[in-house]
């Protein structure tokens, strides 16, 4: 028997949920957050982490459709995505996307948390 006969070997293979893993509202952010993050300086921010990462096209979608924001970001590969606009139509739209990510897609969500 060699040395590495004893040796286990794991294989590790990543399988996203559909799932909502961050669902936040940034009001009256600094404007060292807007320029740090890339995006104009606004009322307010909000913050989704999506998976799998492809649903982010839906929550932009979603989310512009559902009170007057723009889409600050958007990836397509990590499943982010940053909306902006003032607080009630940022916090609005967020909801809107948590809810039909939960209710018609059968997504598990968080709760919208507000900063």
């Amino acid at each position: 028997m060699g040395a590495n006969d004893h040796l286990t070997r794991i294989v590790q293979e990543s399988v996203p949920g559909k799932q909502v893993t961050i669902a936040h509202v940034i009001a009256s952010p600094g404007p060292d957050i807007h320029e740090r993050i890339g995006v104009p300086t606004g009322d307010s921010i909000g913050i989704l982490t999506l998976t799998p990462a492809e649903t982010a096209i839906i929550a932009a979608d979603v989310a512009s459709k559902a009170a007057p924001v723009s889409i600050g970001f958007l990836d397509r590969f990590t499943g982010s995505v940053v909306v902006l606009g003032d607080v009630q139509s940022v916090e609005e739209s967020i909801r809107e996307v948590v809810r039909m990510l939960h209710d018609d897609l059968g997504f598990c969500t968080v709760g919208v948390t507000k900063s």
